[in-house]
């Protein structure tokens, strides 16, 4: 049992101070990530939309979130599932009209949701107006210094200019066909084929975006989630740099130089802009969420200058191996970098692009997390799994500062692994000829009720990629209501969380509990809450006088924490 003080508590280290109860709300908010292909669909076509979206944004209040982050619904050719955008001020017919839009959010607004939505400005699509003009008007011209097109090396020019990978598999290079049918210069893309990267040195970029920006802030929009935020400029020259790149790069290996096309420095001054037309628009806080794979920690706060970003997404949270020792040592050290900015750390475990955590601490703990898994890949342990995911989430939403969902992760959905390889469409596994599995297994349309028709996804049984036979027993109507269910844990979690303003509190190291054991105090705002997640192979104790709020699983029989369990308690 652990030691207690002489005020019956256990000792604590601090770790971060408390915030003001007043905090702006995006320093405590939980962000629930609607993928807007899998969430609903209300005419049947198998592909979700925004009417879908509107009708079922009650769950989401329900639920207990207090915002929604879309993934793109943009007007594009959906060659990288509308990453490659071809109007940013124009929504794709597959998702509805700009009118779709407007109800939608003015929806979310009167249940008092935020809107947050995601905006690509890396790349465009090459169906862009942008990229044909550049297209048609040929080498040397202004068309083309809107993107990176370059001669290429060899008496022919038939070599790529630099060695660069896609992130996708293969080069990073397309040769272009010019207006009279020779072979022409090359464009950068680090993505698909179908993504040209743009070129930011060109100021033209900067004031087409901020007009977009302004577009959509004129529509009500509360924030923008920036995809690739650590791209978009590159280093001077395109040095060669023959690494492969991968979708969770960020982590550079000991020596090895800054990759050229990620984290320059100039990047920030787009950010710095884009906070001050943000703050232009008052209150509430408008705001800027970047997704950047940067590692160290030290680097990644930077784009979470007071100036800059609000928030980013903590992926060295995600990344980390289901140990007591790894998970105490990111939360201590990204709270303390959180901190040397002003910044809160904002927590996540699945989203888009990664095999949900369900699936994902299924697997043996050390081993490289996967990118998908197939049927003939080793199988999660599925029962295992979602015991530790929802131990994870009872964690993360313990932790001051925002916490972002990803859709269905509620229900404890598992990745689709038995997909086959002739339904899947992410780029990854079709450039790779399939040996990247790639994210389509995170992807698949959630299950809403177990009898009907696409599993409640839509009116017919129309879905964009096949949902597994076990999604039924997932679905939100086998759930709702049932004591236990993972639903359930979630909404009672952030219920709590609210209740006891963990998203503000202040976090201690408790001491007594054993090495496999994550022990903290959230001191909320005056009312502490134990929390102790329970990674060991044997049952722990909770101090004399505690009592449980919420757990992740059952306690024994006689009141101790079994393993992967996670409670929060009252002392």
């Amino acid at each position: 049992m652990p030691d207690p003080t002489e005020s019956g508590r256990p000792a604590a280290d601090l770790i971060h101070a408390a915030g003001p109860a007043d905090a702006a709300w995006w320093r405590h908010a939980v962000i629930y990530q609607i993928y807007p292909r899998s969430w609903a669909d209300a005419d049947g076509d198998g592909i979700g939309d925004l009417p879908g979206v509107t009708a079922r944004l009650d769950y989401l209040k329900a639920l207990g979130v207090d915002a929604v982050w879309f993934s793109p619904f943009y007007k594009s050719p959906q060659a990288d599932a509308g990453y490659d955008v071809a109007d940013y001020r124009d929504i794709d017919g597959l998702f509805g009209t700009l009118a779709d839009a407007d109800a939608m959010v003015a929806r979310a607004h009167e249940l008092g949701l935020k809107v947050i939505v995601d905006l690509v400005p890396n790349h465009t699509s090459d169906e862009h107006e942008w990229f044909q003009a550049a297209l048609a008007a040929g080498p040397g011209s202004p068309e083309r210094d809107r993107y990176i097109f370059r001669d290429g090396k060899g008496p022919d020019g038939d070599l790529p200019p630099n060695d660069w990978h896609s992130v996708f598999g293969g080069d990073g290079w397309t040769r272009v066909t010019e207006a009279d049918g020779s072979p022409g210069q090359w464009y950068l893309h680090l993505f698909d084929t179908k993504q040209p990267d743009l070129n930011w040195d060109n100021p033209e970029i900067g004031d087409e975006f901020e007009s977009i920006l302004r577009f959509w802030l004129d529509r009500g929009i509360d924030g923008f989630r920036v995809d690739v935020a650590h791209g978009l400029i590159k280093e001077k020259g395109l040095p060669d740099y023959d690494v492969e790149l991968h979708i969770l790069d960020g982590e550079l290996k000991p020596g090895a130089p800054m990759p050229p096309m990620w984290d320059q420095d100039a990047v920030h001054d787009v950010y710095r802009r884009w906070h001050s037309v943000l703050a232009g628009y008052g209150e509430p806080d408008r705001i800027l969420v970047a997704e950047a794979w940067v590692r160290p920690q030290e680097r990644a706060v930077r784009y979470v200058r007071p100036d800059e970003m609000h928030q980013a997404f903590n992926f060295d949270f995600l990344k980390a191996q289901w140990t007591a020792a790894e998970l105490r040592e990111v939360i201590t050290s990204s709270l303390e970098a959180a901190d040397s900015v002003g910044a809160p750390s904002t927590w996540v475990l699945s989203n888009h692009d990664v095999v949900r955590h369900a699936s994902r601490l299924g697997l043996p703990v050390g081993e490289r997390q996967p990118n998908g898994i197939s049927a003939t890949d080793p199988q999660p342990d599925r029962a295992l799994g979602l015991r530790r995911a929802r131990a994870a989430t009872t964690l993360m939403l313990a932790l001051p500062g925002g916490a972002y969902l990803y859709q269905g992760e509620e229900l404890g959905l598992p990745d689709s692994t038995d997909m086959p390889g002739e339904f899947r469409q992410d780029p990854t596994f079709l450039r790779t000829k399939g040996k990247e599995i790639g994210r389509d297994g995170c992807r698949v349309p959630i299950p809403w009720q177990k009898d009907a028709p696409s599993l409640g996804f839509g009116p017919t049984e129309a879905t964009w990629l096949p949902q597994p036979a076990v999604y039924g027993d997932y679905a939100v109507d086998q759930q709702d209501g049932v004591e236990g269910s993972t639903l359930e844990l979630y909404r009672t979690l952030l219920r709590c969380r609210r209740e006891r303003d963990l998203g503000t509190g202040g976090l201690r190291a408790a001491e007594g509990f054993g090495d496999d054991v994550v022990a903290l105090v959230n001191t909320g705002q005056g009312v502490p809450t134990l929390v102790v997640a329970n990674l060991g192979s044997e049952p722990v104790a909770l101090p004399e006088g505690a009592t449980v709020v919420v757990a992740s699983g059952d306690l024994t029989d006689d009141g101790l924490v079994p393993t992967d369990t996670t409670v929060w308690a009252s002392f």
